[in-house]
Formats: structure tokens, C-alpha cells, sequence
């Protein structure tokens, strides 16, 4: 590995160009809009916190129903900057929650071809592998669907095993 230093020198490069800027604050608030509009349209089944960031590699937002509450679970929709791509994740509220539903899940649809659990969650669904971001309402119209459908067999899956 370089050092640090190499490592910043070319990370000044990239800024300077402003490129990266752009897009990275672009996605930001795209997915900020996403979650205001979810909170419009989706909040009679679901709850949703607020933005968080990852070290450039995620932008997300948890969102939840009095079902995942009570299992204390809740779900993200992520945004996977080195993917670049949407992803819902199942997560538990504590580590031992997260590691008894990857028993659980661990033969599921979304994880039969993983050997372990995942980094960050119990499961990952893809919803958007490569998304438009040309058109971003129908960007959001196609999102919106596809996390109430992913979400709703998610919910039913736990709800058949537990």
C-alpha cells in the first residue's frame, strides 16, 4: 500500500477537477429527495429516519413498520456508490439480532449464493442495477415500486419463518 499522502495527492487531483463534486453532492440530494417522497407517499406504512452517509461508499436512509420494530429489525435503502446501484438491506437493531435472522435468512433468495453474512446487514436486494440518473422521476417512480415490493416479501419471508 501507499502512504497516505500519495493517497491524498491524488484525491486533491480528483476534487479539483470538480467532477466528482458534482456528482457525489447530484446523488446526495437525489436520494435526499427520494426519501421526502417516500415519507409523502409511504408513510402510512412506513416510518423513515434521516440521511446518513458513509465514507463515500453508501448513502442511505432506514425506514420501518410496527411489524420490524417488533422483531427489531428495520430496513435501508442504500444507495452503493461503488456499485452505483440501489440496494435494500435488512438490518437488526443490535449485532446478536442481525446474526439470529442470518440463521434464519441465510437459505433466502437474496442470500442462497453467500457463504457468510454480509459486512453491514442480514441480506441485500438489488432493486436498481443501473440506474438512469438522466431521468430521475422515473428513476423514483420505478424505486418506489420496487421498495414497496422488495420490502413486502422481505416482511412476508420473516414473517413465514418466525
Amino acid at each position: 500500500m501507499k502512504n497516505l499522502n500519495y493517497y491524498v495527492a491524488k484525491y486533491k487531483e480528483q476534487l479539483d477537477k470538480g467532477d466528482i463534486l458534482i456528482a457525489y453532492n447530484a446523488l446526495v440530494k437525489f436520494v435526499m429527495k427520494l426519501r421526502v417522497d417516500f415519507i409523502k407517499n409511504l408513510s402510512d406504512q412506513y416510518s423513515f429516519t434521516g440521511i446518513l452517509h458513509g465514507y463515500m461508499d453508501y448513502t442511505y436512509f432506514y425506514y420501518t413498520n410496527d411489524f420490524l420494530k417488533s422483531k427489531k429489525l428495520k430496513l435501508g435503502l442504500v444507495l452503493n456508490h461503488v456499485e452505483m446501484r440501489f440496494e435494500i438491506w435488512l438490518l437488526g437493531n443490535t449485532i446478536k439480532v442481525q446474526k439470529e435472522y442470518w440463521e434464519l435468512l441465510k437459505d433466502s433468495e437474496w442470500n442462497k449464493n453467500k457463504s457468510e453474512m454480509p459486512k453491514y446487514s442480514i441480506l441485500e436486494a438489488i432493486i436498481e442495477e443501473t440506474p438512469d440518473f438522466d431521468n430521475l422521476p422515473l428513476l423514483t417512480q420505478k424505486l418506489e415500486s420496487t421498495l414497496i415490493e422488495e420490502s413486502r416479501n422481505i416482511i412476508t419471508t420473516i414473517k413465514t419463518l418466525t
